[in-house]
C-alpha cells in the first residue's frame, strides 16, 4: 500500500511505513510499557517488600504526573532541538527509566525515575503522531493515525501476558527485561523519523482563526478531558470489579484484562479506518456513542456477555480515540498548520489532567460510597454523554 507525503515535502529518504514504525514504537515504550507494564508489576513489588501498598501507590500516581510535565515540556523541548532528537531522547528516557526501576535505592530513587518515564510518554504523545503525520497524505492519516497508536494498546496487552511471564524470573529481572525491549524499540525507531524537521520558530502572528473554528476547537478539548474521565473506571477498576465486586476472583478478573488488552490492539486501526472513510469529526461522535454505551453496561448488570463487549470496547478506545482527536485537530487547524502542534499538546494536556483527577476522584468515592461500583460506571458513561452532547452543541453553533 503506498502513501503519498503531503503538501509539506519531507525529504526524499522518508519511508512514512517506517515512520509510522517509529511512531509505533514510540507510543509503545512511553505509553504501553512505562504505564501500563506497571499495573500488573504493582502486587509484584508489594509482595517483594520493595515499598508498602500505600506508598506503591504514589509511585504509580508519579507516573501520570511525570506523564502532564511530559505534556507540557514537548513544545519547550522542540523550540531547543529537532522534533526527531527529542523523540530519540526520550526514548532513551524511558529505557533509562526502566534499568533504574530494577534497583529500588529509595522511595525518592524509584519515585523520580517513574516520574522520568511519565516525562517520556508525554513528550512522546505530543510529538511523535505529528512529526510523522505532517508527511502523510491526508486521506491516509486517520490509518496512519491507528498504526501509530497501536503501540498503546500493544502495551495494555503485553501487560497481561508478557509481563506475568517476566515476572517468573524475578522482579529485577522484569524491571531490565521491559528495558531490553524498550531499547530494542527505540533502535527500530532511530531512523524512522522525518530528518527535516527543524526547531520550532518563535511564535510570530499568524492569520486568525475563524470563530467558528475556535469554538470548536474549544469544544473538543472539553469532550477529550471527559472522555478521560469515561475511560478510567476500566482503566482502574474494571479487573477489581469482576474480582471482588463480582466474587469471580483474581483470575476471572485477569481474564477480562486480557479482553481489554486484545480490544487496546485493534482499536486505533479499526478508529482511524473509519475515520479515512468517515472525516473525523463523524468518527469522533460515533466514538463517543459507542464508549457511553460500553462504559454503562457494567453499571446495568453483571452479565458475562455483556462485560466481555464492554472490556473489548472501551479497551478498543483506550488508544483509539486518540487518532481521532488528533485527526479532528488537524482538520480544524488544515489552515493554519504551524498551530497543530501547539493544538496537539493543549489536548494531551486536557485529558492528562482530567485523567488524574477523576482516577484520585473516583478512588475517593469508591471509598465513601462503601465500594459502589456502579456508581463509578455511571459517572464514567456520564461524563461521555455529556461530551457527545457538547459535539453536538459545538458543531450546530459553527454552522
Amino acid at each position: 500500500m503506498r502513501y503519498a507525503v503531503s503538501n509539506q515535502s519531507a525529504p526524499a529518504t522518508f519511508q512514512p511505513w517506517r515512520g509510522m514504525l517509529a511512531g509505533a514504537s514510540a507510543s509503545l515504550v512511553g505509553i504501553g510499557l512505562a504505564r501500563f507494564a506497571y499495573t500488573p508489576l504493582l502486587p509484584a513489588i508489594i509482595g517483594a517488600h520493595w515499598f508498602a501498598p500505600s506508598t506503591a501507590a504514589y509511585l504509580g500516581a508519579a507516573n501520570l504526573g511525570g506523564y502532564l510535565a511530559g505534556a507540557l515540556m514537548a513544545g519547550t523541548l522542540t523550540r531547543h532541538a529537532r522534533a526527531a532528537t527529542v523523540l530519540r531522547a526520550m526514548m532513551l528516557l524511558a529505557t533509562i527509566a526502566f534499568v533504574a526501576c530494577a534497583f529500588p535505592v529509595s522511595f525518592l530513587w524509584f519515585f523520580a525515575w517513574r516520574f522520568a518515564s511519565g516525562v517520556s510518554g508525554g513528550a512522546l504523545m505530543v510529538l511523535a503522531a505529528p512529526t510523522i503525520l505532517a508527511h502523510v497524505a491526508p486521506s491516509r492519516r486517520g490509518f496512519a493515525g491507528g498504526v501509530i497508536f497501536t503501540g498503546i494498546g500493544m502495551g495494555v496487552a503485553a501487560s497481561g501476558t508478557i509481563v506475568p511471564l517476566l515476572l517468573r524470573q524475578g522482579l529485577e529481572q522484569t524491571w531490565l527485561g521491559l528495558a531490553v525491549v524498550s531499547l530494542l524499540l527505540t533502535v527500530v525507531a532511530w531512523n524512522g523519523w522525518p530528518a527535516d524537521a527543524a526547531p520550532a520558530p518563535a511564535a510570530t502572528h499568524a492569520p486568525a482563526r475563524p470563530k467558528t473554528s475556535t469554538i470548536t476547537l474549544g469544544a473538543l478539548f472539553v469532550e477529550y478531558a471527559l472522555n478521560a474521565v469515561g475511560l478510567v473506571p476500566h482503566m482502574i477498576f474494571l479487573v477489581d470489579y469482576v474480582a471482588r465486586g463480582l466474587g469471580k476472583g483474581v483470575d476471572a478478573g485477569a481474564q477480562y484484562w486480557v479482553l481489554y488488552g486484545l480490544g487496546a490492539m485493534i482499536g486505533p486501526l479499526l478508529a482511524g479506518h473509519l475515520a479515512d472513510r468517515a472525516g473525523f469529526g463523524r468518527a469522533l461522535r460515533v466514538a463517543l456513542l459507542l464508549q457511553f454505551a460500553a462504559v454503562a453496561l457494567p453499571a446495568l448488570g453483571s452479565n458475562a456477555a455483556l462485560l466481555m463487549v464492554s472490556s473489548v470496547m472501551v479497551g478498543a478506545f483506550t488508544p483509539g480515540i486518540v487518532p481521532l482527536v488528533l485527526g479532528r485537530v488537524n482538520e480544524l487547524l488544515a489552515h493554519h498548520p504551524a498551530a497543530q502542534k501547539g493544538a496537539w499538546r493543549t489536548a494531551t494536556t486536557s485529558f492528562a489532567v482530567m485523567q488524574a483527577v477523576a482516577a484520585y476522584g473516583l478512588s475517593f468515592l469508591f471509598s465513601a460510597s462503601g465500594g459502589d461500583y456502579r456508581l463509578l460506571f455511571m459517572i464514567g458513561a456520564s461524563a461521555l454523554a455529556v461530551a457527545f452532547f457538547v459535539d453536538l452543541i459545538a458543531v450546530a453553533r459553527s454552522k
